[in-house]
């Protein structure tokens, strides 16, 4: 039976627009079922806006939801004393990496250590600083947002936390660095048997590295699962002939290319083959896409859907 480190039923938190008078609300996160499986790597993936700094907030107990229910390691994050709790067991690095300007990494890293002592690991910390490069003895004012960045990441993974949460990790790390981070995470998450949740806009590193992935847009979840059922499942298929179907529940686009026929499934592309072949049709090409092209077809199709629906309730106000 599979345990969460982290999931949400139907959560939604809405906020108000800003214009005066209208009582108009925006849903940033819009009836969202996230589940985060205890041990893994999970990327959450989502364009800016996407509604995923939101739900890492709340995770956080730093907002509460409007609707809906979050659980983090069991632990209702917007109640005390469970949110006490669930953050002694928690390690996270937020995407504003906002650092006291009179401290330096070394005095940051005993601060830390101060206050998770059962957890904490000098030995830990000592080698990612060596492994990231992290000058210890600069003020904050003088470090590069890169080093800001590796600071912050040096003190939340040596916490030993049974939940990293980071959201948007890479900013400012040269390929070097972001390469050297990636793997000490696999190591973190393989050696210790921790959860660790990314939040980020990196497609590939996170290719690389996850276990799972979803995919939000707009406040919803598009898509999630473990990531290599995912990319077992997309593909792109190319045909030409007569009759060629214009729509099925496993199509999430289709296109003309000269003379032939463009098609992105999102499952059972063995059969849907075998219908095309069965009707005529000539296969030209069938290729699986990369975890990027997943993400923008995806993004692209809900956008268009979004855009329909306005279109559709405009008219019906009118």
């Amino acid at each position: 039976m599979t345990t969460y480190a982290l999931q949400t039923r139907n959560l939604v938190k809405t906020y108000p627009t800003g214009k005066p008078l209208t009582g108009s609300t925006l849903n940033a996160v819009d009836g969202l079922n996230l589940n985060v499986p205890e041990g893994s790597i999970y990327g959450l993936l989502g364009r800016n806006s996407a509604g995923k700094t939101t739900t890492i907030r709340m995770a956080m107990g730093l907002a509460r939801p409007t609707a809906g229910s979050i659980e983090v390691l069991g632990l209702n994050p917007s109640v005390d004393p469970s949110r006490v709790q669930m953050l002694r067991q928690v390690a996270y690095v937020p995407e504003e990496k906002v650092l006291v300007s009179s401290l330096n990494a070394r005095r940051l890293l005993e601060l830390n250590r101060s206050f998770y002592p059962d957890t904490w690991s000098d030995a830990l910390a000592r080698r990612l600083c060596e492994r990231l490069e992290l000058p210890l003895d600069t003020v904050y004012p003088k470090l590069s947002l890169g080093n800001k960045t590796k600071s912050a990441l040096v003190a939340a993974i040596a916490q030993r936390s049974r939940l990293l949460i980071l959201d948007e990790p890479t900013t400012g790390l040269d390929p070097v660095v972001m390469d050297e981070l990636l793997r000490i995470l696999v190591e973190e998450g393989t050696e210790e048997g921790r959860t660790i949740l990314l939040s980020t806009h990196q497609l590939p590193e996170i290719e690389q590295i996850a276990d799972y992935i979803g995919i939000l847009d707009r406040g919803k979840m598009l898509l999630e699962g473990r990531l290599d059922d995912i990319r077992a499942s997309f593909r792109r298929i190319t045909a030409s002939g007569a009759a060629l179907p214009a729509t099925s529940p496993d199509i999430v686009s289709t296109s003309r290319r000269a003379a032939a026929t463009q098609y992105i499934l999102r499952a059972n592309p063995e059969a849907f083959a075998a219908e095309l072949s069965r009707n005529g049709a000539t296969l030209i090409d069938s290729t699986p896409l990369s975890l990027t092209e997943i993400f923008l077809e995806l993004c692209r199709t809900s956008e268009k859907f979004d855009a329909h629906a306005d279109d559709t309730r405009r008219g019906v106000a009118a």
